[in-house]
């Protein structure tokens, strides 16, 4: 060990200028790649780790033409829809809109087959087809053929006709796909230990590829939204308008991301000016710590651009939690620092450094360590963009600890400050008056201490994880606005699809025939017994899912629902009003006109994969959606009430990759929470070699961590992305103090010999770190309020009201538990 302190101050103490020349190379190395930092936003950063719904979610878009990747703009005119003036700045509009050179196409109630003419019978339908663009329509007589589709209602067009939509359709190119697929398909191997060294350059090559084109196709999907806003902004006193769909709430995410980053970041580095001024009031202890706030995300944001790793929604915050983290450990050393230089003024500056690096360096280490713990804890949740979050923090807390330990010192030698002239009191009454209470208040603060307990645990028992993305954003925002529009009046935001595969063939089944059977297939007499026939295009079949849409229809949750059955029920009406029997039936995929297919059967049907398809919208808004409970309701009904058997029925989409993202949260936080207090109970152990002392130190962090969650109970806020972090960060953090606290009050403990001097040393000394350092975390974490993502306001608040609660309980309930059980041994016989 004296080797080390002695080759510790030959290089960083006497040599502070090579130490920070060959930092500034690294800083210089990191900086390299800056151009390349990348923001994501996209499915795959919010769903579970390994999730396969991503994957079926992607094989059922493909299978039946359908895609997420089109933006919706709602039109509401003052006036009537179905007036001249209206339909003509909504085609004006919708023209612009298809002008735009990512637009692939539209549709719109102004291009949409009406199926009104008297003529149109299921012979005519290919001669009889209008359009309001092409044929010369009653705007009364459109209006009347698009509420009686059973299609375009709740999609196209409110059910009051009053608002419409015109989707403008934004394909992704087939490459993209195709490196997407290879790109997994490599990795698989990867993850099995099978890819073979030939092909690892392969996996790079093309996961290369794949992200300098994501990156192409998101700044061009950027400029595209950009457009579509700009045009939009010139119709506003027309009509009144909203954006949605999934590529504009992406980019709006990522424009979050960039803003919080930019903000937080900002914010935080004024708010640690300020606060680094009016604390210390000498220029060096502003500089130095804002020189090492600033080196650690540098560093860390260098390391992400090497690597090619995306900030998310929930990484986003990693610029001011480091920048904050940082600054606490600065601030202890600050601290001891003054301490030793106001005991001993006359000193060198040096052998006060190397005091102060002596007598921290353990404390600060069990807190980096602890820390690094609970965010490291966040890497066995499961969800993609938590586990990245906590390797970003286990990384940038590394690094912060090494720069608390070199960087910090080797600027201090270069530029030491004088001793302070402030008075030796200086900043002690507040904890001060925390030594008083729970010396005159001990049984008080134990009494207190129980009661909030009971209170966290009956607060977590309603904690839940059922809450709507809408709720994410603010009212006044695009997003907001566009989905409760969207909600309200065009049947719903949140895409489900729900998949029938076709029973099985039996190894009777005469080739590939789908009429091999001893049935006619154009009588509808057949029964359930008949021979089995390979086409969905049977009577059986058909009434049978149409039992399944009925069932999916009269869910409340669900604002529309789109099937092969809308498409029959369009063809009855088009048929005088008579449902098609089995032979009409039989024959409605040659019956119907090729450019209807795209639109009528292959998004619900695939004869090839033998599956149906029921596209659903639910309304994300409605305060009763309880995502879980509906897809196990759905599920239910169709193999206990309708006979599907369990792997004839899957459930896929956005709706679905989103839940299991949910119902993991509560597992999740219940692990990671086991896994920081496991890991802090053994460090305590090994830090104090004290079961009793462990056991102390352990309470104090218990009461933030349920503090936390106990609130988000009561005050009925569900468990999402963000918060699921906060109690683990929260005993990361609030054990700093603790381990401080301890650690302090042991040194004073042989110094003094009586528990209750101990404490109150401990208070005026290690509680001051204590109190800048909390204020520092609470005020840093509130400047999160400032983002128009509400979880990170909750995430923001949440974690300052624990850290809060953190630091009262180190001041009172863990002195008092120390006094009460004298974990230092006797007092010393006087």
């Amino acid at each position: 060990m004296t080797t080390l302190v002695s080759m510790y101050r030959r290089i960083v103490i006497a040599r502070p200028a090579f130490v920070l020349i060959g930092f500034g190379l690294l800083l210089v190395l990191a900086s390299l790649r800056l151009d390349q930092f990348r923001l994501d936003a996209s499915a795959e950063s919010l769903v579970l780790e390994g999730d396969k719904a991503l994957e079926q979610y992607r094989t059922v878009n493909r299978r039946f033409t359908a895609s997420d990747d089109f933006l919706v703009v709602t039109y509401t005119p003052a006036g009537d829809l179905f007036t001249e003036s209206a339909i003509s700045t909504l085609r004006n509009l919708r023209n612009d809109l298809a002008e735009l050179e990512a637009a692939g196409s539209t549709n719109s109630i102004l291009s949409v087959p009406l199926l009104h003419s008297p003529q149109l019978t299921l012979d005519t339908v290919d001669t009889e087809l209008k359009t309001l663009d092409e044929d010369d329509v009653p705007l009364d007589t459109a209006r009347q053929a698009l509420l009686d589709n059973p299609l375009y209602p709740n999609l196209l067009i409110s059910e009051d006709a009053k608002t419409t939509a015109i989707q403008v359709n934004l394909p992704t190119p087939d490459k993209y796909f195709e490196l997407l697929y290879e790109r997994n398909r490599l990795q698989e191997k990867v993850d099995r230990g099978d890819l073979p060294e030939s092909e690892r350059q392969e996996l790079e090559t093309v996961d290369t590829r794949f992200i300098e084109l994501k990156e192409r196709l998101t700044e061009r999907q950027d400029e595209t939204i950009a457009q579509v806003r700009d045009i939009l902004d010139q119709y506003q006193d027309s009509a009144e308008l909203h954006l949605g769909g999934v590529p504009m709430i992406v980019a709006d995410m990522i424009s979050f991301i960039e803003s919080d980053l930019s903000t937080f970041g900002i914010g935080v580095l004024l708010f640690m000016l300020v606060t680094l001024a009016v604390i210390f009031r000498q220029w060096q202890w502003v500089v130095v710590p804002l020189l090492c706030c600033l080196f650690t995300v540098w560093l860390v944001t260098g390391y992400l651009t090497w690597t090619n790793w995306p900030v998310t929604v929930i990484s986003s915050n990693y610029v001011s939690l480091l920048l904050i983290m940082t600054l606490s450990l600065t601030i202890h050393l600050i601290v001891r620092y003054r301490e030793f230089q106001h005991e001993s003024p006359e000193a060198e500056p040096g052998d006060i450094l190397m005091n102060t690096v002596r007598t921290m360096v353990r404390p600060c280490f069990y807190m980096a360590v602890t820390t690094i713990v609970a965010f490291g804890s966040l890497t066995f949740s499961g969800i993609r963009p938590v586990i990245d979050f906590g390797w970003m923090m286990t990384l940038g807390l590394a690094l912060a600890f090494i720069i608390a330990f070199v960087v910090f010192p080797a600027l201090i030698s270069l530029m030491p400050p004088p001793a302070s002239n402030l008075p030796a009191d200086e900043g002690r009454a507040f904890t001060r008056i925390f030594a008083s209470l729970t010396e005159r208040f001990g049984s008080s603060v134990l009494v207190v201490s129980l009661i909030l307990a009971v209170l966290c645990v009956v607060g977590i028992s309603r904690l839940s994880v059922e809450n709507s993305f809408i709720d994410y954003f603010k009212s006044d925002t695009e997003i907001y606005q566009g989905m409760i529009t969207i909600d309200n009046k065009l049947g719903g935001t949140s895409p489900l699809d729900v998949i029938i595969n076709d029973e099985s063939p039996p190894e009777s089944a005469a080739g590939d025939d789908p009429f091999a059977s001893d049935c006619d297939p154009f009588v509808d007499e057949c029964g359930e017994e008949s021979d089995y026939r390979d086409t969905w295009f049977t009577y059986q079949k058909m009434q049978k899912l149409e039992q399944v849409h009925d069932y999916l229809d009269s869910l409340p949750e669900v604002g529309k629902t789109l099937s092969i059955t809308t498409t029959l029920r369009l063809l009855a009406q088009i048929n005088e009003g008579e449902p098609l029997n089995a032979l009409e039936l039989a024959f409605v995929p040659s019956a119907l006109p090729t450019d209807l297919h795209d639109i009528l059967l292959t998004p619900y049907i695939s004869e090839q994969h033998d599956q149906a398809r029921f596209s659903l919208r639910l309304m994300d808004s409605s305060p009763d959606l309880k995502r879980d409970e509906l897809l196990g309701r759905i599920r239910e009904h169709l193999v206990t009430d309708l006979g599907y058997e369990e792997d004839q029925v899957m459930l896929t989409g956005m709706t679905v990759m989103y839940n299991n993202m949910l119902q993991s949260l509560f597992d999740s936080q219940i692990k990671t929470l086991g896994l920081v207090f496991l890991a802090i109970s053994i460090m305590f152990l090994v830090l104090f070699r004290s079961f009793k002392l462990a056991l102390i130190g352990i309470a104090p962090n218990l009461l933030a961590a349920g503090s936390v969650l106990g609130l988000m109970g009561w005050l009925g806020i569900p468990l999402d992305l963000m918060t699921i972090t906060v109690a683990a960060i929260t005993v990361g953090i609030a054990v700093d103090d603790t381990i401080h606290y301890i650690h302090r009050f042991g040194e004073e403990f042989k110094r003094s010999g009586r528990y209750l001097q101990s404490m109150h040393a401990s208070h005026q000394s290690i509680g001051r770190a204590m109190f800048y350092t909390s204020l520092t975390i609470i005020m840093g974490f509130s400047i999160l309020a400032l983002s128009n993502f509400i979880p990170t306001i909750y995430f923001g608040l949440f974690t300052g009201f624990a850290m809060l609660t953190a630091l009262l309980a180190a001041l009172t309930l863990l002195p008092k538990l120390i006094l009460m059980f004298k974990p230092f041994g006797p007092e010393r016989a006087d």
